[in-house]
């Protein structure tokens, strides 16, 4: 059976670049970073390298910020989230903002810190738009974070994170920002270091790299004025703020993957386009559906929603699975949870239209002939499988 991999915003497949620093790491640098001989200087340098590739497909140098390598997007929010919040005993009780629709990890940082007594206020996406009246609302002098995504997972939507950034500066000076870019990095036009933001989680596995290496940006003045604090202890690596060996195969894997997606940006987002356009187009004649764009000014193109009416998106994934075509019902890490997307739910979609919802997300490797085997998937699959109303 040929696959037709179309779940690219849960994971994408590893590119050729990151295979070939995988396959040059595992057999060259086995040397621990924070070993002081010969072996371990050389592990040190591989990634420092990878660090300062990452730094620029991100579009900052060296010296604008420190990059602090994670696990993964997961870790590099709870240590932004937990981390800032946690930093100063002075935070205690203040006000944390949060997207209503962020990924979970933001979401169950900013739970977290509820508990431990701050106020959590969630801002709603109506049709995928952050609500501008109901945030600058929330904002007074007593907001110390305020975070962001820059591109939904599950609906593509893009924020204007400018804008987010300057309302919460103008109500509270002292405030600090954080975006996660997970699914932002190397999808857009655009460089992360024009975001007026202080912190930047990242991942590696969302950009042809391994899963388990992520990483946070965060600007000098974060971490000159003690603003964040190590929510994982150990030995001190990574500024002290990160402990824990670094994983090495990982991160030449991400710095190579970082690389070849800067190098090759301009052409790989032209391609994404031409797909979502294919997409869209096929889609047009095909009845009981409903794509679910949102009414931000951008919208990320590899991201596509759509609410298939009368099918419970899991008998579509089965259905479509079963043809070799792979999409999703939305965030891969709350698959298992039961529950319907909060991201959908605040876009306005009804519950039981957030159950019958799958999200297409485009990658690279993608060619026509996958857009045209998930719209013949589809289409058999809704004169199938629908339950008339």
């Amino acid at each position: 059976m040929t696959i037709h991999y179309l779940d690219n915003s849960a994971t994408t497949p590893l590119c050729d670049a990151a295979k070939a620093a995988i396959e040059k790491t595992a057999n060259d640098i086995f040397g621990n970073p924070s070993s002081l001989h010969t072996i371990g200087v050389d592990a040190e340098s591989a990634v420092e390298a990878a660090r300062a590739d990452i730094l620029r497909a991100m579009g900052f140098h060296n010296s604008d910020g420190t990059l602090i390598f994670t696990s993964g997007g997961t870790e590099a929010a709870n240590l932004a989230i937990i981390g800032c919040a946690t930093a100063k005993a002075r935070n205690k009780g203040k006000t944390v903002i949060v997207g209503e629709t962020e990924h979970d990890c933001v979401l169950k940082s900013a739970d977290h810190l509820s508990t431990l007594g701050y106020k959590v206020v969630k801002i709603p996406s109506p049709d995928g738009v952050w609500d501008m009246e109901k945030y600058l609302a929330a904002l007074d002098e007593n907001v110390i974070l305020v975070s962001a995504m820059l591109v939904n997972n599950e609906t593509g939507a893009v924020n204007d994170i400018n804008e987010i950034a300057r309302a919460a500066r103008a109500a509270s000076p002292g405030v600090l920002v954080h975006t996660d870019a997970v699914q932002g990095f190397l999808k857009l036009d655009g460089r992360l270091s024009d975001l007026d933001v202080d912190m930047i989680s990242i991942s590696g596995h969302k950009i042809g790299a391994p899963k388990g290496v992520g990483a946070l940006y965060i600007k000098n003045s974060v971490i000159k004025s003690r603003s964040i604090a190590p929510i994982v202890f150990g030995g001190g690596q990574e500024k002290g703020l990160r402990s824990g060996t670094e994983n090495t195969i990982g991160i030449c894997a991400f710095g190579a993957a970082a690389k070849y997606g800067k190098e090759n940006l301009s052409k790989n987002l032209l391609h994404i386009a031409s797909l979502r356009e294919r997409l869209i187009s096929g889609l047009c004649d095909v009845d009981g559906i409903r794509l679910n764009v949102p009414k931000t000014q951008f919208c990320a193109q590899n991201i596509l929603n759509m609410t298939v009416f009368g099918i419970r998106s899991e008998t579509m994934l089965h259905h479509l699975s079963s043809y070799g075509v792979f999409v999703s019902s939305g965030s891969a890490c709350a698959s298992n949870t039961g529950h319907s997307s909060q991201a959908l739910l605040s876009f306005g979609l009804p519950e039981k239209e957030a159950g019958e919802s799958i999200r297409v997300s485009l990658g690279v490797q993608n060619t026509e002939d996958d857009i045209d085997a998930f719209i013949s998937a589809l289409k058999d699959g809704i004169s199938k499988l629908v339950r008339r109303r």
